[in-house]
């Protein structure tokens, strides 16, 4: 499936500062765009790592006043970027810095929305229309090597009242400048560099293979799953291997600009229902429900799956045989990081009815290469549970 007569645009409208020791250039990216007064947009987890202490003393040595939410939970939640904006109005912040992962980058994003429309309900900004204002200047800062969020153009955020994973989704939403310095995830534990690392794969795989794919999309798609097959291992067993560290960022980062260009799929359809409903790790759901989704698809994007598997390095003799070893792979891979198998979490089979129904319902199940009813998750949830392939 090539897609070179399909019309496209391309836009990436942020800095991207890279390189082991970046962190150094907060101050100098912060006055370029006149920030001033900052809210820093966190976890608890990046301040007890001491990340938020270096963030802070280069404020601090640039005495820049500045003010910290770190309340921002795992699967970030819409009460978290609503308390979130009363903190950066009282403070009056003119700018947002976010440190984290994607829980706290896209906790950020959405109080900027908030401050942008000068609103306290976030729930109104769901879908791909809603948030029509720029935001403040917004500064991200990447802990992991997974989400991508530093680039994209999407805040995921539960609705808790529905527990439901909605999208906001607007080129408003992008950072200003991401500075993605490999040396902040060298203390990421091996469970998360495994999670996050899957949740990238899913990423770069699901944006080539979506129905809205464009050639610099696919380019940067393959390159990311490249350097992620490559490196995520290495990543996990050797958690101070700063070249493995440096591979995943860069692909996590490529996969991300791939994703905001193209799509996610029916991989993080049934992803976020089940977190948004079990309160999951989101890169689990994804590792997951990557491989039976991927089988499901076989028929309807075969060239692109065996153009992923030689991206990841697999030799094969036809176009069938490669598909299938990418499958095969993206499972084994999975299991090498040691994450979870999907009978394992204690999921009740009684709520695929209702994790099926919302994953149908989600923005991205349009992009999906086949077409998805609610019956069809409710195929591949019951696939993945039994573990059959």
């Amino acid at each position: 499936m090539n897609n070179f007569t399909t019309p496209f645009s391309f836009t990436l409208p942020t800095k991207i500062v890279y390189g082991p020791g970046c962190l150094k250039s907060l101050s100098e990216e912060l006055k370029s765009f006149g920030g001033k007064r900052p809210v820093i947009v966190t976890d608890k987890g990046v301040k007890n790592a001491g990340i938020l202490d270096k963030v802070t003393a280069i404020l601090e040595m640039d005495k820049t006043e500045y003010i910290v939410y770190d309340g921002v939970e795992a699967n970030p939640k819409d009460v978290n970027a609503e308390e979130g904006a009363r903190i950066a109005r009282d403070f009056n912040a003119d700018s947002i810095i976010a440190v984290g992962g994607g829980s706290p980058i896209d906790c950020a994003k959405s109080v900027g929305v908030l401050l942008a429309h000068n609103d306290d309900n976030i729930k109104k900004y769901e879908g791909k229309t809603a948030a029509t204002k720029p935001l403040p200047l917004l500064i991200t800062i990447p802990t992991t090597a997974g989400t991508g969020s530093e680039l994209t153009f999407s805040s995921v955020i539960t609705d808790t009242k529905n527990n439901y994973k909605m999208t906001v989704k607007s080129q408003y939403t992008a950072a200003k400048v991401a500075i993605c310095d490999p040396e902040l995830t060298l203390t990421l534990p091996s469970h998360i560099t495994a999670s996050t690392g899957m949740d990238a794969l899913t990423h770069a795989i699901e944006a080539y293979t979506a129905t809205c794919a464009e050639p610099i999309s696919d380019a940067v798609a393959l390159y990311a799953v490249e350097l992620i097959s490559g490196s995520l291992l290495t990543a996990v067993n050797e958690g101070e291997n700063l070249e493995a560290r440096s591979a995943m960022l860069l692909g996590s980062m490529l996969a991300g600009i791939a994703f905001s260009h193209s799509d996610v799929a029916s991989v993080h359809c049934v992803a976020e229902s089940l977190g948004g409903v079990y309160d999951l790790p989101h890169g689990v759901c994804n590792a997951i429900f990557l491989p039976y989704v991927m089988d499901y698809n076989m028929n309807w994007c075969m060239e692109r799956y065996a153009r992923i598997a030689k991206a990841m390095g697999i030799e094969f003799k036809t176009v069938e045989e490669g598909a299938k070893a990418a499958v095969n792979a993206v499972k084994k891979l999975a299991v090498d990081v040691k994450l979870p198998l999907f009978s394992s979490l204690n999921v009740d089979e009684k709520s695929f009815e209702k994790l099926a129904e919302m994953s149908a319902r989600n923005i991205s199940t349009e992009s999906n290469p086949r077409p998805m009813t609610k019956e069809d998750y409710m195929t591949v949830l019951k696939n993945a549970y039994a573990g059959n392939l």
